[in-house]
C-alpha cells in the first residue's frame, strides 16, 4: 500500500517534468527547422507563401513569375527603398527609430507607414501569415533575425521583390509589371518602379496604372526620392 502510493507520487512529479521535456523538444525542433528553411531559401526561390495559400483557398488564381534582382532593373530596388525603408541598408533588420515615429503616429490618429523594416516585411511574406498579434511579431522578429545573418542584403531585397503583393492577387515587381505594364521588370522605367512601389502598402486597393489622387502623388514623392537614393548610396548593399 506505501509503495503504491510513493509510485502514485512520484507519477504526478514527473508529469511537469515531461510537459517540460516535450516543449524543449518541440522548441529545439522549431529553431532546427527555421534555420534549415532560411538556409534553404537562402539559395531556392520560396515555392510558395501562406498568403498565396490563402488566396487559393478562396478560389483565387495567384499569380506570380520570380526574376532574379541581376536581371531586374535597379529602379525597382531603389524604389521599394524609397518607399518602404530608407535606411534599409544601414539597420540590422530593425529600425528603431522608424518604429517610434509609426508608435507616435498611431496615437495620434494619423498613420502614415508602418514601422516594419523591409527585412520585417521579407520575413513575415515568406514564412508566417498576415495579420496582427504578439505570437505573430515575435516570430516575425526570430525570422528577421535570421535571414539578416544567412542571407544578406541583397538577397532580402531579391525575396522581397518576388514575393511581396503588387497588385490583387498577383506577386512580386515582375508579375506586377506585366499586369501593369505589359513587359517584364527588367524594362521598368523609375515613373513605373514608383507606381509599383506605390501600391504595396495595399495592393488590394490601389493599381499602379493610370493612379490618381494619394496614389499619384505618393507615386510621385518616391519618383523623387529615386535619385536620392541613388547618389547617396541609400542602395549600396544591393548593388
Amino acid at each position: 500500500m506505501v509503495s503504491s502510493a510513493r509510485s502514485r507520487r512520484s507519477a504526478n512529479r514527473s508529469w511537469p517534468r515531461r510537459i517540460f521535456g516535450w516543449l524543449i523538444r518541440i522548441l529545439v525542433g522549431f529553431v532546427l527547422l527555421s534555420i534549415l528553411m532560411t538556409v534553404i531559401y537562402r539559395f531556392v526561390p520560396p515555392p510558395i507563401t501562406l498568403t498565396q495559400l490563402g488566396d487559393m483557398a478562396q478560389g483565387h488564381s495567384v499569380t506570380k513569375d520570380w526574376m532574379p534582382i541581376s536581371e531586374m532593373d535597379p529602379a525597382m530596388a531603389r524604389a521599394a527603398i524609397a518607399a518602404e525603408d530608407g535606411n534599409f541598408c544601414g539597420h540590422h533588420g530593425f529600425d528603431f527609430k522608424a518604429m517610434s515615429q509609426a508608435f507616435q503616429n498611431n496615437e495620434k490618429g494619423r498613420k502614415l507607414r508602418g514601422g516594419s523594416t523591409i527585412s520585417q516585411q521579407t520575413a513575415k511574406n515568406v514564412f508566417l501569415w498576415q495579420g496582427r498579434s504578439y505570437v505573430r511579431k515575435g516570430l516575425e522578429a526570430w525570422f528577421t533575425m535570421l535571414i539578416e545573418h544567412i542571407w544578406g542584403k541583397r538577397r532580402i531585397m531579391e525575396v522581397y521583390l518576388n514575393v511581396a503583393e503588387t497588385g490583387l492577387h498577383t506577386y512580386g515587381a515582375n508579375a506586377g509589371a506585366q499586369r501593369y505594364f505589359h513587359h517584364d521588370a527588367s524594362r521598368l522605367s523609375p515613373v513605373e518602379a514608383a507606381r509599383i512601389a506605390a501600391v504595396l502598402p495595399l495592393p488590394s486597393e490601389r493599381q499602379a496604372i493610370d493612379p490618381h489622387g494619394r496614389v499619384l502623388r505618393y507615386g510621385n514623392r518616391i519618383l523623387a526620392r529615386i535619385g536620392v537614393v541613388q547618389r547617396s548610396g541609400y542602395d549600396r548593399c544591393i548593388r
